[in-house]
């Protein structure tokens, strides 16, 4: 098992991914604008479940504006490179992940495994986009992830602690690690991919 990182991930991005992501640049531009826009539907759809939790409501409503204001920046950075948006891709990573959202049960218990399933790709996105600042030659986007990074952080904390203000702390906790096993095994078994962020 490889060092953890400073978010918990079980296991750190294959290094080959910065080099294949840099040389295709454009369809990582592509995959990073859906999947803010991925994260922005999360948050909503959160909303919409989770209607009488005031604070989840409050936080995910800044979650999302943040998230799609992203979205609008991927696009920028699409356009200043003569790029369309395409279309979404699949995102097997975050299939994998969602089929760990345990069904039925306490209401709480789904919602925990929902926040904490978004708690590891915030996480694992903000390892990346940290790949990308430290790693890509192109200065203006270096800044831009960089940027990116420090709020895929505060989108994981807030996630965690949204867990914790509905669950129990503790099995929370448990969770998590169970969660970070996870996905530090679906990390090992996907390929690495020339067009996707994750």
């Amino acid at each position: 098992m490889k060092e953890k990182t400073i978010l918990k991930l079980k296991l750190n991005t294959d290094p080959r991914w910065v080099n294949i992501a840099e040389k295709n640049i454009e369809d990582i531009l592509v995959d990073h604008a859906w999947c803010e826009q991925k994260a922005a539907s999360t948050g909503i759809s959160m909303i919409i479940h989770y209607p009488e939790k005031t604070r989840l409501v409050d936080e995910l409503t800044d979650l999302v504006a943040e998230e799609w204001s992203h979205f609008e920046r991927v696009l920028l950075e699409l356009r200043k490179r003569g790029f369309a948006l395409g279309r979404p891709r699949k995102d097997e990573y975050v299939v994998q992940l969602l089929a760990h959202v345990r069904k039925g049960g306490a209401r709480e218990r789904q919602l925990m495994d929902q926040l904490l399933v978004s708690a590891l790709i915030e996480a694992r996105s903000c390892e990346r986009f940290k790949l990308l600042w430290q790693n890509i030659a192109d200065q203006e986007l270096s800044k831009f992830y960089y940027e990116l990074m420090v709020s895929e952080a505060a989108h994981f904390v807030s996630y965690v602690d949204l867990a914790k203000e509905y669950c129990d702390p503790k099995a929370v906790d448990e969770r998590l690690q169970e969660l970070l096993i996870v996905e530090g095994e679906i990390i090992t078994n996907l390929p690495v991919r020339d067009d996707r962020m994750h």
